[in-house]
């Protein structure tokens, strides 16, 4: 059984509350270094869950284009400020989060109020500024889903008209870097490898979380392997229609053809329909009259063969 060992050896949170995890895995056989970091690699770039501003609503706004009185931003440039905000929602259903404030204030991520299921990672993250005398109202709505979501431009007709939907980025993972170094082993100095994985997650979950995670979805997709059995699967003969059966004697021909017939080791209707009208000819003695008093013997019963061999 393959052992290796795991080790975490540098972790760093930034200002915005992203971490940073370094992992050295080691060590492995030639090969399986780069097998593990790029299966880790596709699974922690877009297929773990994560949370995202999928859709804002501005009071007296009702398309992306507009101004917004007293406020220093437009209103795309806000749905960009929405769009980076990280959140951890803990809830499968959609969560919404709602800003109510009078000039001047300076509003940020952290002026939103949630639900206990949502947590908003970077509370600093700018959204709008409010000059004095003017208001902002705002509602953020948040789900949980998978890799990249585009705006659905159908869904976005049939839904209220001042909700703005916005291109929604779950990937809970912001960066994945691998690099491998080979090592020498004491007995027999063998070549070994050493993965090294850098993981920069956006703060929402931790970058040992995000590596376990990715390592159960694999586990996941390869246990089935582990226990598959192949099962031969027996196809039966087809039986034989009714007419095939009829032996050659019930088809009234001539002397002649059923004798040659005969010679030619055809017993049965069953054993006739292999042949061509071609084929008939080569047997011996057999002549075109022959061929022909055994083609409408067949037609009789509703049986055809074709002229040559190719058509067969």
């Amino acid at each position: 059984m393959l052992q290796y060992q795991i080790d975490r050896i540098d972790h760093q949170v930034s200002s915005d509350r992203s971490q940073t995890g370094v992992f050295l895995i080691g060590p492995l056989e030639r090969g399986q270094a780069t097998t593990l970091g790029n299966s880790l690699r596709r699974v922690l770039m877009g297929g773990l869950e994560g949370s995202a501003v999928t859709a804002v609503r501005i009071a007296g706004v009702n398309h992306e284009y507009a101004t917004i009185p007293g406020v220093r931003e437009d209103v795309l440039d806000i749905l960009l400020n929405c769009k980076q905000i990280s959140v951890d929602s803990r809830s499968q259903d959609l969560e919404i989060g709602r800003i109510v404030v009078t000039g001047p204030a300076e509003v940020k991520a952290k002026d939103i109020q949630f639900s206990s299921q949502v947590e908003v990672v970077d509370g600093d993250r700018p959204i709008a500024t409010v000059h004095e005398g003017h208001n902002l109202e705002l509602e953020l709505h948040v789900e949980r889903g998978v890799g990249y979501r585009p705006v659905d431009r159908r869904n976005e007709e049939t839904s209220a008209i001042d909700l703005l939907q916005i291109d929604a980025v779950f990937m809970p993972i912001n960066r994945v870097n691998f690099t491998i170094d080979e090592t020498a082993v004491a007995e027999g100095g063998s070549t070994r490898e050493r993965l090294k994985m850098e993981l920069v997650t956006d703060g929402s979950t931790s970058p040992d979380d995000a590596l376990a995670e990715a390592a159960n979805q694999l586990i996941e997709l390869f246990q089935p392997l582990a226990t598959v059995s192949m099962v031969e699967e027996i196809t039966e003969e087809p039986e034989p229609a009714a007419e095939a059966q009829i032996p050659l004697e019930e088809l009234n021909l001539s002397v002649r053809a059923y004798n040659c017939l005969k010679r030619a080791q055809v017993n049965s209707v069953s054993d006739l329909m292999g042949f061509s009208y071609e084929d008939l000819l080569e047997i011996k003695n057999f002549g075109s009259k022959s061929a022909d008093e055994v083609i409408e013997a067949l037609e009789r019963i509703g049986i055809s063969i074709p002229q040559s061999r190719t058509s067969a």
